[in-house]
């Protein structure tokens, strides 16, 4: 499931997205998304460090995406912010760990989940923030597609 710090993270860099010429103070981006700007700053100071914003400091200072939305995969911020994608541990490709109450090559509830891990990492690895950003909420049409 998609953590607060995910989704906040993805609202965060649309919010930058929208206007990539432009430097954003954190408070600005806090207030129109409805982000507590505490977190906010620690949720763009991994962003920094993961290579997604530049942040720079003083009067004229702020933050701007470090590359093109087009280029910043949605499945790549969420496993910097809220780790790996599959539902439990076992299912992991990056951080697998394995149960100590199954057979990981019987487990049903294993496999199911390889399942969903696949299908979330399907969607979010070929979305990009550009695609993201234009979604359209007000096509019903479009609306439907990212209806469960």
């Amino acid at each position: 499931m998609l953590t607060r710090k995910g989704k906040y993270g993805l609202k965060a860099l649309i919010h930058l997205a929208n206007n990539p010429d432009r430097q954003f103070i954190v408070n600005d981006i806090a207030k129109d998304n409805a982000i507590p700007k505490k977190f906010l700053d620690t949720i763009l100071n991994e962003l920094r460090n993961a290579g997604f914003v530049h942040s720079r400091k003083g009067k004229d200072g702020g933050y701007r995406l470090a590359r093109p939305a087009e280029e910043i995969m949605v499945g790549h911020v969420v496993r910097v912010l809220d780790g790996p994608l599959a539902p439990i541990p076992c299912a992991s490709r990056t951080r697998y760990q394995p149960c100590d109450d199954c057979d990981v090559e019987t487990c049903q509830v294993r496999h199911i989940m390889l399942e969903v891990r696949e299908a979330i990492a399907g969607v979010l690895d070929k979305s990009s923030l550009a695609a993201m950003r234009d979604i359209d909420v007000d096509d019903p049409a479009e609306a439907l597609r990212y209806t469960v």
